[in-house]
């Protein structure tokens, strides 16, 4: 029983499948339309900085200068985004905004076992992303010296220019939008069958009522003379 009615919900979406197609370019469209020109691209460009014992170029570095680096990391990651840091950078670039809008654009990661920190910063600039990135790192140096009195903060990369907006990707989201369009026109037929309680057939009416279907009168179209 359960056979016959994925068959017949079969063959009720292949009678369907102009919905389907409809629906499909529909979502489709309206997906790329959304992509190509409502979606804002956005540019990323990011540093990293590494925790380092202050007297670490004249004498080796111990476990215990490695120890103490790790416990600092998270502490140094917090003081990236501190107001002190993010003003400063605000007033050397002359950026229109405050370093509380700047704080959003910004994204801060430590590397697990390590005392590296990556300084992530987006903005609808792949220049001003870079620009951005790179004076965050030169500020929070500046910074820990003048908070810690030491300068144990060194700049392993620099932000390089992004060259395509990462939050835009056409190949994986046109074959997003696309599934999404598929399964919605394949639901929407799937559905309209479960709604249809018209009669199709003689089957459907001996399951329905129980009772012999004893003739069938055919539906013969009209032909013109």
């Amino acid at each position: 029983m359960e056979d016959t009615n994925f068959k017949d919900i079969f063959r009720y979406v292949l009678s369907k499948i102009h919905i389907v197609a409809i629906i499909f370019a529909v979502v489709l469209i309206a997906g790329e339309i959304y992509t190509n020109f409502m979606k804002t691209p956005l540019y990323q460009s990011q540093t990293q900085v590494v925790l380092l014992n202050d007297n670490s170029s004249n004498t080796a570095i111990t476990a215990t200068d490695v120890q103490l680096s790790n416990n600092l990391v998270k502490t140094y990651a917090e003081i990236v985004k501190s107001s002190n840091v993010l003003d400063q950078t605000v007033k050397n670039l002359n950026l229109n905004y405050s370093g509380e809008a700047l704080r959003n654009k910004l994204t801060i990661s430590t590397v697990t076992s390590t005392q590296l920190i990556t300084i992530k910063v987006s903005d609808k600039s792949a220049t001003e992303a870079q620009l951005i990135a790179n004076e965050i790192a030169k500020v929070f140096k500046q910074e820990i010296k003048k908070i810690y009195n030491i300068d144990n903060v060194q700049i392993v990369d620099t932000a390089d220019l992004a060259n395509a907006p990462y939050n835009i990707n056409l190949i994986r989201q046109t074959a997003l939008y696309a599934a999404i369009g598929l399964a919605l026109g394949i639901g929407v037929a799937c559905a309209m069958y479960l709604l249809d309680t018209s009669i199709k057939d003689s089957e459907t009416v001996e399951n329905r009522v129980g009772l012999t279907v004893l003739g069938v009168i055919p539906n013969i179209e009209s032909r013109r003379k």
